[in-house]
């Protein structure tokens, strides 16, 4: 079903313009990709590799446990409130907010319990729980001396053998992620950026899309399937 011009405006109502502070280097796509703001509006094109989380659960029978990382933002948690907030507070109309220690430590420390969980969130975590995977989360964002995202995750999706959350960082020279994926000996790590995607291959684990949600702060929106990487059906919410 395609949206209307007005319904489509008003999901977007909030969202930013652009968002270039929060972001991995740029490598070229392989493939024709699509947004998740198109895919609302033509459907979800053939061309793609979509996989359930009931075809990747048939994937992995079989198969020995595995450790699995999963992206925060956008991926397991629509966190856009706490960003939109924090804009608002440190630098109204612009993105220097997300330079901001300050910034970071509100959304790491207080601002974390406004994210809603994903339901795709949990229908993975849950998947991958049953098989005995270890579950990491690896995020992007800059790390504070306090956190409250490990307990808050660990709660929110019933995790039985919480590790800590991993913050990365980002940088736009080198894919910050890739370390800690390859370190733990990740095998599927799921993304909504395409850094994400890029640093699960270059740490020799396989990278899946996950659907950024097309209200979501962080914009642009990315191209799914841009890499030829499998992307989760029904992932932006």
């Amino acid at each position: 079903m395609k949206l209307t011009t007005v319904a489509l405006s008003s999901l977007l109502a909030f969202a930013f313009t652009s968002n270039t502070a929060f972001a991995d280097p740029k490598l070229p796509g392989t493939e024709q990709g699509y947004s998740s703001i198109e895919i609302m509006q033509q459907g979800e094109p053939a061309k793609l590799h979509w996989v359930s989380v009931d075809d990747i659960a048939k994937s992995l029978e079989g198969k020995p446990p595995m450790a699995v990382g999963f992206d925060i933002d956008d991926t397991v948690l629509f966190s856009s409130p706490g960003f939109y907030r924090g804009q608002q507070v440190f630098s109204p109309n612009g993105y220097s907010y997300l330079k901001s220690q300050k910034f970071w430590d509100k959304m790491n420390c207080e601002w974390e319990k406004f994210s809603l969980p994903k339901t795709i969130g949990q229908k993975l975590i849950t998947m991958h729980q049953q098989r005995g995977d270890e579950i990491y989360f690896i995020t992007g964002r800059t790390g504070s001396s306090c956190e409250i995202s490990t307990q808050y995750l660990k709660d929110t999706f019933g995790i039985k053998n919480m590790h800590k959350v991993i913050f990365a960082g980002s940088s736009k020279t080198e894919y910050t992620k890739t370390k800690y994926i390859k370190g733990n000996n990740i095998k599927m790590y799921y993304g909504d950026s395409d850094g994400d995607i890029i640093s699960a291959r270059n740490a020799g684990a396989e990278g899946l899309r996950i659907m950024r949600n097309a209200n979501s702060s962080y914009k642009p929106v990315p191209q799914n399937g841009i890499y030829g990487e499998k992307v989760v059906k029904d992932s932006q919410y």
